[in-house]
């Protein structure tokens, strides 16, 4: 294991330490609960407050989205692994401006079961909850069980979008409604062509060989639709969107946010190789593409990979996306 560390089991503290450190006026953390950070100033009375939460080693997501027009609070575990209750707990008082809390996270099952713990112990409280599960990678379930797919990079668009949202003072409903339409209609999927190591394990968390990837692998190595030889640019961009249209209704002449992301290790300038050939092939499809994000926006570690992510968009959709946001990884104006 090569890492810029002192301790593995002080991985993550030191990493939020310097986070907060970096970016003061950004994000705070309470003094009784360093896995938890929060909007610097403190709750915005009257606005509703979004709170995130997952596992660590996704860098934006899920503390780094905290900010202007974007999150209030998230609750931060180990690397790939839940928070605890208390923390997300936590997280949704401090985000707690008297309009309400949205709880807003992947679908993975330590997460789902924490903040529903969380969510009760809250509304025993006297707190007004909602709470939105994004699970939009198509590789990780059929049609007939996407209950069961895992949140991916969707997560974002529904971050910016519901952010955006409660910026604008809206009511609890009308931003949960956001968030859930935004879950319920973007997609993704992702590749994997070599593997990230846990500080805590010390090893890499799968073997692949140096002339193969695997097409649909999660973001924490969970297995994918088929592993093989590493096919030329074109041709992945042309099977992940074949994938991701299968699974949607999009026709000619509609709009899609296309998000490409990096896992971690895989350069801009192979992202914008994958992006150029996405573009084209919803060009010819009669598919517009408006505000589209390349970059690292949910990454795996040091995983060498990209995702692909699709969302359809309306006129508000495509405001909010638009909006005004402020974080050290979203700058909107």
């Amino acid at each position: 294991m090569k890492k810029i560390l002192n301790e593995p089991n002080d991985y993550v503290d030191e990493m939020l330490d310097g986070l907060c450190a970096a970016h003061p006026d950004v994000y705070q953390r309470p003094d009784d609960a360093p896995r938890v950070v929060v909007r610097a100033g403190g709750a915005i009375r009257g606005k509703v407050g979004i709170v995130t939460g997952g596992g660590s080693g996704h860098l934006p997501v899920f503390h780094g989205y905290i900010g202007q027009g974007l999150l209030d609070a998230a609750a931060v575990g180990n690397v790939f692994a839940g928070p605890r209750v208390n923390d997300c707990l936590v997280a949704m008082r401090a985000a707690d401006g008297g309009a309400g809390v949205l709880q807003l996270y992947g679908n993975y099952g330590g997460d789902r079961m924490n903040f529903e713990m969380a969510k009760e112990f809250a509304e025993l409280g006297g707190m007004t909850v909602a709470s939105v599960r994004i699970a939009d990678d198509v590789a990780s379930a059929s049609p007939e069980e996407k209950e069961k797919r895992r949140g991916v990079a969707g997560l974002v668009y529904a971050f910016k979008l519901a952010g955006a949202k409660a910026e604008e003072g809206a009511p609890l409903a009308e931003v949960a409604s956001v968030a859930e339409r935004a879950a319920n209609a973007c997609r993704s999927i992702g590749i994997a062509l070599a593997p990230c190591v846990v500080p805590e394990v010390g090893r890499a968390s799968f073997e692949i060989a140096n002339d193969e990837m695997e097409f649909g692998m999660g973001i924490h190595g969970e297995p994918g639709i088929w592993r093989g030889k590493l096919k030329r640019a074109d041709e992945l961009a042309n099977e992940m969107l074949e994938r991701l249209l299968a699974d949607m209704s999009l026709t000619r002449g509609e709009r899609v946010s296309v998000l490409v992301n990096s896992l971690g290790a895989t350069p801009l300038e192979e992202l914008y190789i994958l992006y150029r050939s996405v573009r084209a092939a919803l060009s010819e499809k009669g598919i517009d593409v408006e505000t589209p994000l390349v970059g690292r926006y949910a990454t795996s570690m040091e995983m060498t990979g990209a995702s692909l992510t699709l969302m359809p968009l309306d006129d508000e959709s495509a405001r909010l996306l638009a909006a005004p946001a402020n974080c050290p990884f979203w700058n909107a104006r």
